[in-house]
């Protein structure tokens, strides 16, 4: 157990969301901004600290923002939750703002303990002059009838290999996808994929094969060969990182926090 001083540290659950157009992602880089580190500077400036330990519950790519990223904060402080948020977020820009902090047991780790993740991405059919960023306009019609058959397709535990890219941290590309909906809002088509863990670029590319299903390029029957043999060709249809959402991070419990969970703009 991490001691500073003498005294132990304790150990907060920070629930955050951000813009992530201006990030390389999550994850602190030595080159270009992140999120991990312009939390890690707040901390730093609003705390005066220098000895903590911040851990998320999973990366965002470049580009990619966050209604409900979770992290834990390990930090020497007589400060309560409350002070600690108001004292970060002051500290923190814009583009980046914690939710929520509460105190949690150390035991608590928000990646290893994580349950599930929730991703929204949203396509817009129109162009529109404020959602370059916060979306992806797709001009062709797209049949969300089909979509929504195909995305059937893609729940249960299935090997995702055609899915996903070289990633060290992945050791298995075994994942268990709980829910994929398809669904209009407005002038946007939203697709909510729910999961136990994602592998790198891999909801990116499920989004990219149900647009092509929806185009009429892509059947059901090649839909489901990916899940039986490997192929190259989701990685053709990566979709941009700017109208994908990391929703939600649920722990198993009564306690997960339940914020608005729209992105930050819907094309109307």
């Amino acid at each position: 157990m991490s001691k500073i001083m003498g005294n132990f540290m304790a150990r907060f659950k920070l629930t955050l969301e951000y813009d992530g157009s201006a990030y390389h992602g999550w994850q602190l880089q030595k080159d270009g901004a992140s999120v991990q580190g312009k939390l890690m500077d707040a901390v730093r400036e609003a705390l005066g600290v220098t000895k903590f330990e911040l851990y998320g519950a999973g990366r965002t790519d470049a580009g990619v923002h966050a209604l409900g990223q979770v992290a834990h904060l390990d930090i020497e402080t007589r400060m309560t939750p409350a002070q600690i948020r108001r004292s970060i977020n002051d500290a923190l820009p814009a583009t980046i703002s914690i939710i929520n902090v509460q105190s949690v047991l150390k035991s608590f780790h928000a990646r290893y303990d994580a349950t599930s993740r929730s991703y929204i991405y949203q396509i817009s059919t129109r162009k529109s002059a404020f959602a370059k960023r916060y979306a992806y306009w797709v001009k062709d019609h797209l049949d969300v009838e089909a979509m929504q058959i195909a995305a059937k397709a893609m729940v249960g535990m299935k090997n995702f290999q055609s899915f996903g890219d070289k990633d060290s941290e992945t050791k298995s590309t075994m994942v268990e996808v709980t829910d994929v909906r398809v669904y209009y809002y407005g002038s946007s088509i939203i697709i909510n994929v729910v999961g136990s863990h994602f592998l790198w670029k891999m909801v990116r590319r499920m989004v990219g094969v149900l647009i092509e299903v929806g185009r009429g390029n892509i059947d059901l029957r090649r839909v489901e060969s990916y899940f039986r043999f490997y192929s190259q060709e989701p990685a053709q249809f990566t979709v941009p990182p700017s109208g994908l959402y990391l929703e939600r991070v649920e722990y198993g419990d009564s306690s997960t926090e339940q914020y608005e969970s729209m992105p930050l703009l819907f094309v109307r």
